[in-house]
């Protein structure tokens, strides 16, 4: 058996994981990075990348189509195959070559396997070969194994080899039939990528079409996905599920409607991947979320590190957010808090302190790449009113904004901010509408600074432009106010 030491070991090479090793070793420690799958992980090649890539072209195209003389000059529809190989570039053609060029670049040295804790500081690695190699972190292990599709206990579903977002990211062809199982992100995106790739859709949204959005951006997408042909059926829930053997699926739901199609996409939500990297041997359920404190140590059911703080979870394990980027936050945090401790040296975890999470808490941005697409940072209006905020909703047209105009010929879109009516300050913002995915940061600074509004009154947009709304949305909230001239 073959026995490696290391400052650091993480188990799990995706995103999270590999900014974890690296804020180790820009710290002067030593990591490595256990991996059973690709390096790279998820968001590589079966999530963010690769799902993006299939509703790019798209989106594309109908911006072109929303102009005149650039209208003029479609004369055709999309490429499947073109959209899928561009796809199948952006996902490395599921090779990882060059994430490991990476590591070894960043001096972070890898092992393949299932990595499995075995006690205190100690990862066993079985690779392919089936010989276990041990490693002993002498400061700190970290779990960053993220997530995996969640099937429900549907009667025939497992039987019936359903898509998950993994099968939907890599499909090589366009199902000419496609029944989605969901409403939230990946199922509205999704629908939003085979619709435009020629499938026919049904989607069954038993809770409504993103129902975590704020409603307006739901409806939106709703009303969207149905012009586009595809049947949305808002409350269907699927009782039963079967393949026949010619390949057909059908899916009998629980009011007895009957739907037919070629595949099956599931998407209803995620597990954590903490099945089988043996968290029974230090005290906890295996396939459980994990709790972590304010730096992402892992705890017991008594609010306690574990042992003597050698455990850490970052990413979509520990369930605070499930976002890359929220992860790859964490990652940055939990290798900076290693280091610290490792050397010594103070840690700050106090409310943005650097070695805590706090944007974990109301300041998540997230996009969701449908049509149109939805931009979001921090609490809506019901997540405020939960929170016992003293909020005041400001709502505005996008398209009523000069820069929308000229962006596209017929713009739709809307605009709200929650504010905080105690501190004057921005808690929550919603943009929905064409390529409004890169309005999304200047919301995501006014909530995690704080600025009060009177302050955002200064932050001038340059006209003409869509970013524009901002004043719209002071004017609408109220003084201090000035007279704009005739140029609106």
């Amino acid at each position: 058996m073959d026995s490696n030491t290391y400052d650091v070991v993480v188990l799990g090479a995706g995103p999270v994981g590999e900014n974890v090793a690296d804020r180790v070793v820009q710290g002067g420690l030593g990591a490595a990075i256990v991996e059973r799958e690709l390096v790279g992980g998820e968001c590589s090649y079966w999530a963010c990348m690769p799902t993006k890539a299939l509703l790019r072209s798209a989106a594309a195209l109908r911006a072109a189509r929303r102009l005149p003389g650039a209208r003029e000059a479609v004369t055709g529809g999309l490429d499947a195959a073109a959209v899928l190989g561009r796809r199948d570039g952006f996902a490395s053609h599921w090779k990882d070559d060059g994430q490991v060029g990476w590591l070894d670049s960043a001096g972070i040295a890898l092992h393949r396997g299932q990595g499995r804790i075995v006690s205190a500081n100690v990862v066993e690695v079985t690779g392919d070969d089936g010989v276990p190699v041990t490693l002993t972190a002498r400061h700190a292990v970290v779990i960053a194994t993220g997530s995996g599709a969640l099937l429900p206990d549907i009667p025939g579903l497992r039987e019936a080899a359903p898509w998950t977002s993994r099968e939907a990211a890599a499909a090589s062809a366009v199902p000419g039939r496609l029944a989605i199982i969901g409403g939230g992100v990946v199922a509205s995106e999704m629908a939003t990528a085979f619709a435009a790739l020629g499938s026919s859709v049904t989607m069954l949204a038993r809770d409504g079409v993103l129902p975590l959005a704020e409603p307006f951006a739901g409806e939106r997408v709703t009303e969207s996905l149905r012009e586009a042909g595809v049947s949305v059926r808002l409350g269907a829930e699927a009782a039963s599920v079967h393949r026949d053997e010619a390949g057909t699926v059908h899916i009998t739901m629980t009011d007895g409607e009957r739907v037919e199609a070629d595949e099956v996409l599931v998407a209803i939500g995620r597990i954590p991947n903490t099945q089988d990297i043996g968290l029974g041997a230090v005290g906890l359920m295996p396939g459980a979320w994990l709790t972590v404190d304010d730096t992402l140590r892992v705890v017991g059911e008594d609010g306690a590190p574990i042992g003597d703080g050698w455990l850490y979870a970052a990413g979509d394990v520990n369930r605070r957010v499930l976002l890359t980027h929220q992860g790859k936050y964490q990652a940055r945090a939990v290798g900076d808090v290693i280091v610290a401790r490792a050397k010594g040296e103070a840690v700050e975890d106090g409310r943005w302190g650097r070695h805590v999470a706090t944007a974990d808490e109301r300041a998540v941005p997230q996009v969701v790449f449908s049509e149109p697409e939805i931009a979001s940072v921090g609490l809506t209006a019901a997540a405020a009113e939960a929170a016992g905020v003293r909020f005041r909703v400001v709502d505005y047209d996008l398209g009523a904004v000069a820069g929308s105009a000229l962006h596209a010929d017929g713009y739709r879109g809307h605009a709200r901010m929650v504010v905080d009516e105690d501190r004057t300050v921005i808690v929550g913002f919603t943009l929905v509408g064409p390529d409004v995915a890169e309005l999304l940061h200047a919301a995501t600074i006014a909530v995690v600074g704080e600025v009060p509004l009177e302050r955002l009154w200064h932050a001038v947009p340059a006209f003409p432009t869509v970013s524009e709304v901002w004043l719209r949305l002071l004017e609408a909230y109220g003084p201090p106010r000035q007279d704009l001239g005739s140029c609106r």
